[in-house]
């Protein structure tokens, strides 16, 4: 495992025999993703597309959560520091292409709250299957800044443009049977138990099937995001990052914090 021995913000279990690898999110407060952390998610697709140990990955969270996106601390660096920003957005660029990028089939298994980054990686990977009491939030516009990254990719192609608009503009929490409803997800099992089971079956029957086959498939098919992910997905990215150097993601920063609605009203008062 040295080979990953630089992930240090990230758990890795494995590859078993079969080379099914698993990148477990394990973090403080519902496995929020910290600043290191969140430079180390966009790299480590990388690390296992050219490991010839790893058939497949299987992305999961540890505890009672997905994840609950970036912390609070990595949201007010955002909003602050010009440089923070610039980083963090060339990592959040990384993150999508590297995902679609990576010859490996993937396969990620949500439950609990699944938010930000974390959220980002189980959208686009090849198989998502998730528990139904999942609860899926794309937080953007209820923090001041705009729905970019991979909702702007993925969310309008898998479930279409009226549900996409209605739930990324308003926030509104998801049920992982309602994400399969509408498209959203690949699969969804009733029961948590089982959604792990699920998941590791999946993964351990593309580690063991056609290897070429099946990443020219996956490259093929995710040609559909890369047609997107140009002028769309850049567009989308530079509108999230102009907004947090603006005033309505500290309003909306200070109400996460302070456990109530936002008020961005207020901010616009002359």
């Amino acid at each position: 495992m040295s080979r990953y021995a630089q992930f240090e913000n990230l758990r890795i279990d494995g590859p078993d025999e079969d080379g099914v690898i698993e990148l477990v999110l394990d973090a403080p407060n519902l496995n929020a993703v910290s600043d290191a952390a969140h430079g180390e998610l966009a790299d480590i697709w990388r690390e296992f597309d050219r490991d010839p140990a790893v058939k497949a990955v299987l992305l999961r969270g540890e505890g009672k959560g997905f994840s609950a996106g970036g912390s609070f601390d990595l949201v007010e660096k955002l909003a602050n520091d010009f440089e923070a920003r610039s980083r963090t957005m060339r990592e959040a660029r990384d993150l999508v292409y590297n995902v679609i990028d990576c010859s490996k089939p993937t396969v990620s298994a949500i439950h609990g709250p699944a938010v930000g980054a974390g959220l980002v990686a189980g959208l686009l990977s090849d198989i998502s299957v998730v528990a139904a009491n999942a609860k899926i939030i794309d937080g953007h516009t209820r923090l001041g800044v705009a729905a970019g990254d991979h909702a702007a990719v993925c969310w309008p192609l898998l479930c279409g443009m009226a549900k996409a608009k209605y739930y990324l503009m308003t926030c509104r929490p998801m049920s992982g049977a309602e994400a399969e409803r509408i498209g959203l997800v690949s699969l969804c099992v009733e029961e948590e138990a089982d959604l792990l089971p699920t998941a590791r079956e999946i993964a351990h029957e593309l580690a063991n099937g056609a290897p070429n086959a099946i990443r020219w498939t996956k490259q093929s098919l995710n040609l559909w995001y890369r047609q997107l992910a140009g002028a769309i997905f850049d567009s989308s990215l530079a509108l999230e990052f102009y907004g947090f150097a603006g005033p309505e993601v500290r309003e909306g920063l200070a109400s996460h914090r302070e456990h109530r609605k936002p008020d961005f009203t207020r901010v616009h008062e002359s």
